[in-house]
């Protein structure tokens, strides 16, 4: 009743001869929000009862029910270990469901990093991290739960069912090598913010040095002329003001075409 009770458990197996004790965390997302929640699902089985302990109502065993009011269904012709297999299954075939919705999460935010990041991309890509390395801990005990009640003789299991959890284990890896590549991608979705965001600081330092460097010779012009100094050439030459303003832009456009002659604009 503790371990029922305690919903921050980690996910785990326990045999105790009679009865098998099993806890585990099924995922969903959010449709409000689009966060990703967590429920801790608690088994314990014995030949002809299984009991469920949930802490919320809606979940992904609707179909179970349904087979089992089916009084044809494989569910009704099997025990109580076939049953707990079952269960086990449509939590494992949910993380499926959320790993898509994850999978299509990560293609919008490498979108953004690609065309507009900014500081919301940022703390998006830190949320998914956090609740990879969430699923992540969920996932991993759940093998060691499937290969347990795979491996181990127990008397509450039928030889027949170890088939079916069989195939839920390989489920359960293909679910964790599924995380592993998401968390790759995701933490080099980290690496390619910082190194978008260095680019364009880049950038802008370099439009704005190509502008001081535009700037440097004509400040230097109107500040030779600007001395006010009584006797100075051509300052009392009628086409004076003119003529620096001409050299001033003939520079000006100098410049621009040297620069671009450098692929520097």
């Amino acid at each position: 009743m503790e371990d029922v009770l305690n919903t921050d458990q980690r996910p785990k197996i326990d045999d105790y001869e009679d009865y098998i004790f099993i806890v585990l965390k099924m995922f969903y997302f959010l449709e409000d929000a689009d966060e990703l929640a967590v429920e801790q699902i608690s088994l314990v089985f014995r030949p002809g009862i299984v009991i469920s302990f949930q802490e919320k109502q809606g979940d992904v065993f609707y179909p179970i029910r349904e087979r089992i009011r089916n009084t044809k269904s494989k569910i009704t012709r099997n025990g109580s270990d076939y049953l707990a297999y079952a269960l086990i299954d449509a939590i494992v075939d949910h993380y499926f469901v959320v790993l898509e919705r994850l999978g299509e999460k990560i293609e919008l935010l490498q979108e953004q990093l690609v065309s507009e990041p900014g500081e919301q991309t940022l703390r998006s890509i830190h949320r998914l991290k956090r609740e990879m390395i969430f699923l992540r801990r969920s996932a991993w005990p759940l093998r060691e739960i499937i290969s347990k009640m795979e491996r181990e003789e127990s008397p509450l299991i039928q030889e027949s069912t170890t088939v079916y959890i069989r195939d839920v284990y390989d489920h359960v890896m293909y679910v964790i090598d599924t995380i592993e590549t998401y968390r790759e991608m995701v933490s080099g979705m980290i690496d390619i913010y910082l190194t978008s965001m260095s680019n364009r600081l880049n950038e802008v330092m370099k439009v704005l040095t190509i502008i001081a460097t535009i700037f440097i010779p004509l400040t230097f012009i109107s500040g030779i002329y600007g001395m006010n100094f009584e006797y100075m050439p051509e300052l009392r030459w009628r086409w004076g003001y003119f003529t620096i303003l001409a050299v001033m832009g003939a520079i000006l456009i100098g410049m621009l075409l040297y620069f671009r002659k450098k692929k520097w604009l």
